[in-house]
């Protein structure tokens, strides 16, 4: 029973941080009190690389789907305490970081982890969920163009070398948005139907933002409307960085298969349940229909640390290529392709980055393939 126990951490900070609003006061820094706590905590305990035994999907998914319900109840229990509760400027201000904080994580992987559903409700629940950070299109660009793309240059999630989150996430939340009305209008345009019609995805997702905010309105007034749609830019942001920290550096030739070396992992502890298993997902990108509980870890990988460590590092670049350059390092020579190698090299050459390759020009093999004779 433990192994499905464990998964409840996430909704149970959600409660936490319910509560903490509802109550109004020093009660509502709850919610981002729980960021370094579990940061620091993640970051001390040991690497969790043990194969999940869960084999009931119902209880497997149950905590899934009470984190993706509970991220409008975030939101609405905070709009609910500006009005009543008499909170202060830091208060608020309290309120507003923790529920940018909760609508990344747990927000994103309970949502990421329903759209990858079979289910048609799962998947409208998943999609719909992604409002609290404004993103309630990403479902067709992330299942058929980045798992499709991952590591090549045609993927907007795949930072390349010398990129500063800074500068990738606003960009690669236009390109995926724009990405989206493409998509979607040339699907209906397949199918008969105007591009930008009343069909588009485009205008269901607008909608779901003016009911959110609607109700966050008649729940708190224009005031916590304002309130709560900062953290929900702020969370449009912080996915991109998630996206970041995961895909950074990566190359991969395209049109290539898709293997388990494509992509970082993070096998912190606490990260691991707290995040739905999201930062274990090298199987994930070679099957997007496997549930997060039956993804097994891949011993082979390079080890990242936890992906919180990561996340606050990239807001600092050079401790961040502190921690990617030893890995992107190991990465190249020990696990790329000779094309890979050529395409990290130059990369790493238009990042003013040094040459770390074990031989010129990008020419080596990897230790499964067989080195060729010169001569």
């Amino acid at each position: 029973m433990w192994e499905y126990i464990k998964y409840y951490f996430a909704p149970l900070v959600q409660v936490l941080a319910i509560l903490g609003f509802y109550q109004g006061g020093h009660y509502t820094w709850i919610a981002i009190a729980a960021f370094p706590g579990i940061a620091i905590l993640d970051s001390l305990l040991p690497l969790d690389l043990k194969e999940r035994k869960m084999n009931n999907h119902f209880w497997a998914y149950l905590p899934v789907w009470i984190s993706t319900l509970l991220l409008p109840v975030m939101y609405f229990a905070f709009a609910w305490s500006v009005k009543h509760n008499d909170l202060t400027g830091l208060q608020m201000a309290a309120g507003v970081a923790g529920l940018a904080w909760l609508s990344v994580v747990p927000g994103v992987p309970a949502t990421h982890e329903l759209y990858h559903s079979r289910g048609r409700l799962a998947r409208f629940v998943g999609r719909y969920g992604q409002v609290v950070f404004l993103d309630a299109m990403r479902m067709e660009v992330h299942v058929v163009g980045h798992h499709r793309d991952v590591g090549t240059p045609e993927d907007v999630d795949t930072a390349r070398r010398g990129t500063s989150v800074y500068r990738f996430a606003p960009r690669a939340a236009l390109e995926s948005f724009l990405w989206e009305l493409k998509l979607d209008a040339d699907t209906l345009e397949k199918r008969g139907h105007a591009r930008y019609g009343i069909r588009h995805s485009l205008w269901r997702a607008l909608l779901a933002i003016v009911v959110f905010l609607g109700i966050i309105h008649v729940l708190g007034g224009w005031l916590a409307v304002g309130l709560c749609a900062i953290p929900m830019v702020i969370a449009r942001f912080w996915v991109e960085a998630m996206n970041y920290y995961q895909h950074y550096g990566q190359v991969r030739i395209t049109g290539t298969p898709i293997e388990k070396r494509h992509v970082w992992n993070h096998f912190g502890t606490l990260s691991r349940i707290y995040a739905f298993e999201i930062t274990n997902h090298a199987d994930h990108h070679l099957n997007s229909y496997v549930p997060y509980y039956k993804l097994v870890p891949d011993r082979n990988a390079v080890v990242m640390p936890s992906i919180i460590t990561c996340f606050l590092s990239g807001f600092i670049p050079p401790l961040w290529h502190a921690i990617v350059k030893p890995a992107l390092k190991q990465w190249d020579n020990e696990h790329a392709s000779p094309a890979e190698r050529r395409l990290a090299q130059e990369q790493n050459q238009r990042a003013g980055w040094e040459d770390w390759f074990d031989d010129q020009n990008g020419r080596g093999t990897r230790p499964d393939e067989p080195k060729l004779a010169h001569g």
